[in-house]
């Protein structure tokens, strides 16, 4: 089973989004440094919770930050662009990091709806781009052959266009969502899929990669990614002090909301158990081998390829150990021997 990162530039009460776009990059570094597979950043909008609104920019700077990890866009909600733009973005993410970079693509609006329509005007008065119809089959097709990876057919409107002329190989494409009308664009367009756990919850898994595996039309087998909330602590009592700030964060509304500090000083309400109660089952959380354990589980109940980590705690800090001690007790860096919690690094 492959690890890899999913990070949405949460911005963490007391801090600001400045801040929370260069700890995106800061874990980046570490995921890298851990032996993590690869690591995506998301597309928000509007969202007063999440900085990242330009995933093409982030991995750019993520891409010429790290050396071994895949870098990409999880994901760039392609309804509110056009494919040949999000195409030469991706063409040169390539040129800066040949063979790394991946290029998730998602039909969500990531946003509400007048800030999608001041994105783009005209996506609302197209209804079968807006909710992911053939319009955004096509699209995907669109990027597809601007990158050369499908070309155009003979007489094709866009035949001769090239969204990059760099000598280097064009980014995988990926699909990432949580429905399954995602799951079957995935699957008749043949590309890897990412079914977003955390978006609700896992409600609607079973459906959505049934019906990407059921339309599959690619050469080989399909591959199938699972991206989860999982966050690991040394110790019991250190993962519980960050339950209730997640609790408290997703009682606020989820990705939209300021995420509370783990040590804010806000007293406990009458309220937080019962928040607590809710939340705390949407959360993979433990030890870094009980993290391991239930990320192993997660993959084995849908038969995944790969399991994608999406840490919602506050700090830095924070976020870099569950990383180190999930990355410890998968395995993932062999050769040395333990993570040391004190220079958040694997020694000898």
């Amino acid at each position: 089973m492959r690890l890899s990162v999913l990070d949405q530039s949460m911005v963490v009460e007391g801090r600001d989004a400045g801040e929370a776009i260069r700890d995106t990059v800061a874990l980046a570094n570490a995921a890298d440094a851990y032996g993590y597979h690869r690591f995506w950043v998301s597309e928000h909008h509007n969202a007063p919770g999440l900085a990242g609104t330009a995933p093409e920019v982030l991995a750019a700077a993520i891409a010429m930050s790290t050396r071994r990890i895949r870098v990409g866009t999880g994901a760039v909600l392609l309804p509110h662009y056009a494919p040949l733009k999000v195409a030469e973005a991706a063409g040169v993410l390539s040129a800066l990091a040949p063979g790394r970079i991946d290029l998730g693509l998602a039909r969500g609006p990531g946003a509400d709806r007048q800030t999608a329509y001041a994105l783009r005007p005209a996506m609302l008065d197209d209804p079968l781009n807006a909710l992911g119809g053939p319009a955004f089959d096509e699209s995907i097709a669109d990027v597809l052959g601007f990158l050369g990876i499908r070309p155009f057919e003979e007489g094709h409107p866009f035949e001769g266009i090239a969204a990059s002329r760099a000598a280097v190989p064009p980014p995988d494409i990926w699909v990432l969502g949580s429905t399954a009308a995602s799951g079957r664009v995935a699957g008749r367009l043949g590309l890897p899929y990412v079914f977003a756990h955390f978006f609700h919850d896992g409600v609607g898994a079973d459906a959505a990669i049934a019906a990407y595996r059921a339309a599959w039309s690619g050469e080989g087998r399909p591959y199938l990614a699972v991206a989860a909330f999982a966050l690991a602590a040394p110790t019991r009592l250190d993962v519980h002090r960050h339950l209730l700030p997640y609790a408290r964060w997703r009682a606020a509304g989820g990705r939209g909301a300021i995420l509370p500090c783990a040590n804010s000083g806000k007293p406990v309400g009458d309220g937080d158990a019962a928040e607590l109660a809710r939340w705390r089952t949407t959360l993979i959380h433990g030890t870094g081998e009980g993290v391991a354990a239930d990320l192993t589980a997660l993959a084995r109940r849908y038969d995944a390829d790969e399991m994608m980590i999406a840490c919602p705690t506050a700090g830095l800090a924070d976020r870099r150990r569950s990383l180190g001690l999930i990355a410890e007790a998968v395995g993932l860096a062999t050769a040395r021997s333990r993570f040391s919690q004190d220079t958040m690094e694997f020694v000898e």
